[in-house]
């Protein structure tokens, strides 16, 4: 039915897909610019649980706000300069939206706010709020109205703290993706028409994507009043809505062309293309939404972006490709042919390559089996970990710098202390619920675990080794609010550049006399990071089980989705591998301009594993669709696969060419993650085109024989009722294709019915 509304009325059809296209542009301009700047933070956490109790009873919190003053001359403590200080300290204080403000200038305040040479000293604050608060109203005033004032020739002033370190990083990955959109698009073109040798189908495969893209972004605007989006959904807008644009339009076109070669009019060819291609799309299509939606388990706005992005980008694509791009068919006509005429698919590399393989299956399957398994070895080592500035590359990014100050001058970061809430205890002298003594102790037992350079609590500061508690530093007002107390553990630099999340939960795990919450930075994003750690195992369950009842719909078949599931998650092995050596071990950080820091942050690897596992599962539902159709229309197991990996894999290694370029775009980024997405993606995508689909598919074929298509008889009769069918490119005119054998007739009926 969607054939014959395109062929009847393709003028209309273009005419309104290009309104559409050209509306969806000016919503997306107004979508980037409301994206949100989400925290790493896990609601419902104990850290949050600690962050909200501060709030109420102490009218304070972890600081999410630092400044480093520098002094150009002498020292911070030299009479100019602590003036200056003071005044700092004093405006940052009344600063409208700073909810509390304190530095090395305060009385009593700690050595550690000034570094070892005492040429740079730090002014913290804490600023309530959520991050677009923060992080769009409050720094960039306080950067003009303070920061700027202060700073001059004597005293250089920096602004920093956890919430700026990711208003640059959102920053830098909007220049990313505006310098993204003018590298990807001339690209993209230029290798679609090497691939097309014509400009028509090169033009017409270009505006199916960046229609994906800005259908995508402008869908994203109608959820933006219900919910938060991440900033970081619009790079992934753009280089999932052109790689799927690509993918689907590529895989029209080649259909198209097949169906006039086999000697339909263009007219008829359309529909038939629409009618068969356009339900492996949408198979297709469904299969990348789903391994994005299960990205909706978790309770974190930074990760349900990308699955709303995900889902328009497919929808976006899916009806770019089935019903606009048809409609270019139906008007353009010949003129999306190949120059030269078709070639035969037997001629081709990939019809020799996996020829070859099947002859000696157990040879060239172990062989690129062994090559998975040497590249995706370092996996065994990944670490997660939680980010820090060191996102940002070196260079011109001041909060960088200033960071890279403070590691290297301040024994411990004030700004990163781990604040122990004991909401509803009094403590003191006098007290009935917990006495001054068991308070002493518990802060005395905090300060001797390793990294831990000071505990401050109304018993007292306590350091290793000296557990008398000489007076708080702040006062013991700051430690005490009514029926509560809190202490602040003060962690060393090497401690939190190390190991933070082993000190969350080595100071979570000291007995208290009373109950308590732990939070601070670092317990916000050790809670972020176990979120996503413990929900893993969920998400790859839920992504077996929803690819493999697509598969199984398509296929009717239990084992070809299995076997390609395992393909699937052993190619995703070299994507993590590469990922931990070369940016968890550092070993492409002299090459990319990076700093490693050990770990790997978990939700971008999580997304990544979406992507990369739906667009495999892409390829594969093209395969499978095509050499099934052989099947069906031979009958034989055997010749089948070389012939439909010969009609499909020349597409598919074309578009993960151009998927694989557009990704390998952001290795150009100045933020660490964005590099890491990809390079990743790019490899796992060409990996998947070549040494899956070339190699260990026809080998696992060869050796599975007739039981790739296999599956129980209940099963095979909810096949025969909802499953895909999609028929085969036949001749127009002539005898029909050669029947199957007798002794094969049974099963190509259960497989194709």
């Amino acid at each position: 039915m969607l054939g014959r509304l395109v062929i009847r009325r393709p003028w209309r059809v273009l005419v309104t897909s290009t309104l559409v296209l050209l509306a969806s542009f000016a919503v997306a301009a107004t979508t980037v610019s409301s994206l949100s700047l989400n925290r790493y933070e896990a609601l419902g956490s104990e850290s949050a649980a600690a962050r909200s109790a501060l709030d109420r009873l102490f009218d304070t919190g972890s600081p999410n706000v630092a400044l480093l003053v520098s002094s150009s001359t002498g020292t911070v403590d030299d009479d100019a300069v602590v003036a200056l200080g003071g005044e700092l300290t004093e405006a940052v204080t009344a600063f409208p939206g700073v909810g509390d403000a304190w530095s090395y200038w305060s009385p009593d305040a700690p050595d550690t706010l000034a570094g070892a040479d005492r040429r740079q000293a730090l002014v913290l604050a804490w600023v309530p709020g959520d991050a677009d608060h923060v992080r769009g109203e409050v720094l960039p005033a306080l950067q003009a109205e303070v920061v700027e004032r202060f700073d001059s020739d004597d005293v250089e002033v920096a602004l920093g703290g956890g919430d700026e370190i990711f208003r640059v990083v959102a920053g830098q990955a909007r220049a990313d993706f505006l310098r993204a959109e003018l590298i990807v698009i001339p690209l993209v073109l230029v290798l679609l028409w090497l691939v097309y040798r014509r400009l028509t189908p090169a033009l017409a495969t270009l505006a199916v994507g960046l229609f994906a893209a800005a259908g995508s972004l402008a869908l994203l605007r109608l959820v933006l009043p219900f919910t938060d989006i991440s900033t970081f959904a619009a790079n992934i807008s753009l280089v999932m809505g052109i790689g799927l644009g690509v993918d689907y339009s590529l895989f029209m076109i080649y259909r198209y062309r097949e169906e006039v070669a086999a000697g339909h009019d263009t007219t008829t060819a359309v529909g038939r293309t629409v009618a068969g291609a356009g339900r492996t799309v949408l198979f297709s299509g469904l299969t990348v939404a789903a391994a994005l939606a299960v990205l909706f388990v978790f309770p974190f706005p930074f990760l349900t972006s990308f699955a709303w992005a995900g889902i328009a980008v497919v929808l976006c694509a899916v009806l770019g490709a089935t019903v606009a791009l048809p409609a270019i068919l139906r008007l353009a006509g010949r003129r999306m042919l190949r120059p030269t005429g078709p070639g035969r698919p037997e001629d081709g590399f990939w019809f020799r390559v996996s020829t070859t393989v099947m002859r000696r299956p157990f040879v060239t399957g172990g062989a690129g089996l062994l090559a998975l398994l040497v590249l995706g070895a370092p996996t065994l080592g990944l670490t997660f970990g939680s980010p820090d500035d060191r996102v940002l590359n070196d260079g011109d990014q001041p909060v960088r710098t200033m960071y890279d100050t403070i590691r290297s001058d301040f024994a411990a970061e004030d700004a990163d202390a781990l604040l122990v809430v004991a909401p509803d205890t009094t403590v003191g002298p006098g007290s009935t619920a917990v006495p001054d003594s068991d308070l002493h102790d518990y802060a005395a037992s905090l300060s001797q675990l390793p990294g831990v350079a000071r505990v401050d609590s109304a018993a007292g500061a306590f350091t290793a080794g000296d557990r008398t508690g000489p007076a708080g530093p702040f006062g013991a007002d700051r430690f005490e609010s009514g029926a509560a107390t809190r202490l602040s553990v003060l962690p060393t630099s090497e401690r939190l550049a190390q190991d933070p999340v082993g000190l969350v939960r080595e100071v979570r795990g000291t007995d208290a006399p009373f109950e308590v919450v732990v939070g601070g930075y670092p317990a916000e994003l050790a809670d972020y990071r176990d979120g996503i750690v413990d929900r893993l195992p969920l998400v790859a369950l839920l992504i077996l089980v929803v690819t493999f009842v697509v598969l199984f719909v398509m296929t009717g078949s239990v084992v070809a989705p299995l076997t390609a599931m395992v393909l699937n998650l052993l190619s995703l092995s070299v994507m993590f591998g590469v990922v931990v050596w070369g940016f968890q071990d550092g070993a492409l950080a002299g090459l990319l301009g990076f700093t490693p820091t050990g770990v790997v942050e978990p939700s971008i690897l999580l997304l990544m594993f979406c992507i990369a596992y739906g667009l495999s599962m892409d390829y594969e539902v093209f395969l499978l669709a095509r050499i099934q159709e052989e099947y069906a229309r031979t009958g034989d197991v055997v010749s089948s696969v070389p012939a439909g990996i010969a009609r499909s894999a020349p597409l598919v290694t074309a578009a993960a060419l151009i998927l694989a370029a557009s990704f390998a775009v952001y290795a150009s980024s100045e933020v660490a993650f964005m590099q890491q997405l990809g390079i990743g993606m790019a490899l796992a995508v060409a990996v998947d085109a070549t040494l899956i689909r070339g190699v260990l598919v026809p080998a696992a074929l060869r050796l599975t024989g007739r039981a790739s298509w296999w599956s129980p008889g209940p099963l095979r009769a909810l096949h025969d009722r909802f499953g895909l069918r999609e028929h085969p490119v036949t001749p127009a005119a002539g005898p029909p294709p050669t029947s199957p054998s007798a002794d094969t007739r049974p099963t190509l009926e259960r497989t194709t019915r």
